[in-house]
């Protein structure tokens, strides 16, 4: 998801004093690593279909009580995925006293473990482990939205096309990419590991994007061969049911069945907003229906990691749930995005925020969960 420049800000600025927060009992093998079992995800020993959400800003957040009031209302809906952003990155340090991880300047990366930095992610973690939440940890944005790659470019040069092949870059994302890993490879709360949020290549080669894929996957392997890995992609290439439409094709670089055929990869990812690809919503049922075909192909799970419509929420989405949890391949589903009341207010709405304990969630979410089977 690209976000909103109003929305950014609010988050960077949004600050309160630190709060401690007590102890939970976590559920029982709640210090398993999440594993596949053919088409499905096992999580804390259990195998089938997982429901969960999306929250961008929450490893941004300055008091911990914020963080532990998300993660219980996740558990307390039975929702077990929680995908987050393990990265901020900045091309100057902020004065304001925002969290960033990841300063890159002037040809130089410098990561941010202090209070304002990867610490804030530090208790992300630890609560998710209390809580019982499993978390997927990204590493980059396509989008400039908290730098990106567009920050890395603007850093060591090049143009965003080439973040995949400049050797500068490269060297800085991997040593970012260390940093995180090492912190929590041993934390069973880390669901997954991603490469980036929506990667493209535009006009690229797909070979440029897959080659990236499978050197990185295969680094991230190298440091941490417990947890799994995705890419944290939209889907975009598939040749199964494609009706030529903007998002089967392969002009943004991508191929979902060539990536996914990485051995290094474990599962496959995709995103559905119709309104931002030119079709219309119930297009996204032969989207998935689609990807859970090649998932089958390919002997690994699929997660609808992203979709969202910005009115008429429970209409619109409910199908896609269904269809999700019908389709054979399909793992399970994370709706963007979560939304709750914060200490400093109601977190981000960007318009497919569904706020807990609204008339949407209770559809969405309480409704969604009940109708998985084993729930």
């Amino acid at each position: 998801m690209k976000l909103s420049t109003s929305l950014l800000t609010a988050t960077g600025l949004a600050s309160a004093t630190m709060a401690l927060a007590l102890p939970q009992a976590p559920p029982a093998n709640s210090n398993s690593f999440v594993t596949t079992s053919g088409l499905n995800f096992v999580i804390d020993g259990d195998t089938g279909y997982v429901a969960g959400s999306n929250s961008y800003w929450i490893g941004f957040q300055r008091n911990n009580a914020d963080v532990d009031l998300v993660l219980s209302h996740l558990r307390d809906s039975g929702l077990k995925v929680l995908r987050v952003w393990g990265f901020n990155d900045v091309n100057q340090r902020p004065t304001d006293g925002s969290v960033y991880f990841h300063l890159l300047e002037n040809g130089n990366a410098t990561i941010n473990t202090g209070e304002d930095g990867l610490q804030r992610l530090d208790y992300v973690v630890s609560a998710a482990e209390r809580y019982g939440i499993k978390l997927i940890v990204n590493f980059v944005n396509f989008w400039d939205d908290f730098g990106g790659m567009n920050a890395y470019v603007t850093a060591f040069g090049g143009s965003k096309a080439e973040f995949y092949t400049n050797s500068a870059i490269q060297t800085a994302f991997r040593a970012y990419v260390e940093a995180v890993v090492s912190r929590y490879r041993d934390s069973p709360a880390i669901f997954a590991w991603e490469l980036a949020n929506e990667p493209r290549c535009t006009g690229c080669n797909t070979d440029t994007v897959r080659d990236w894929v499978a050197s990185t996957s295969q680094y991230i392997k190298s440091l941490d061969p417990n947890h799994l890995v995705g890419i944290g992609d939209e889907g975009f290439g598939l040749n199964i049911g494609s009706d030529r439409s903007y998002a089967y094709e392969y002009s943004e670089g991508m191929d979902f069945q060539k990536n996914l055929a990485v051995p290094s990869i474990d599962f496959g990812t995709l995103h559905l907003y119709p309104a931002s690809w030119g079709v219309q919503n119930d297009w996204g049922n032969g989207w998935i229906s689609s990807h859970g075909a090649a998932c089958v192909a390919a002997g690994k799970p699929c997660l609808l990691e992203e979709y969202g419509v910005t009115s008429d929420h429970c209409t619109q989405e409910r199908p896609w749930q269904t269809t999700a949890l019908q389709t054979p391949g399909m793992a399970g589903d994370l709706f963007w995005q979560f939304g709750d009341q914060l200490s400093t207010g109601q977190s981000p709405n960007d318009g497919h925020t569904l706020y807990y304990g609204t008339s949407d969630y209770e559809c969405l979410v309480t409704d969604h969960v009940a109708a998985i089977p084993g729930q």
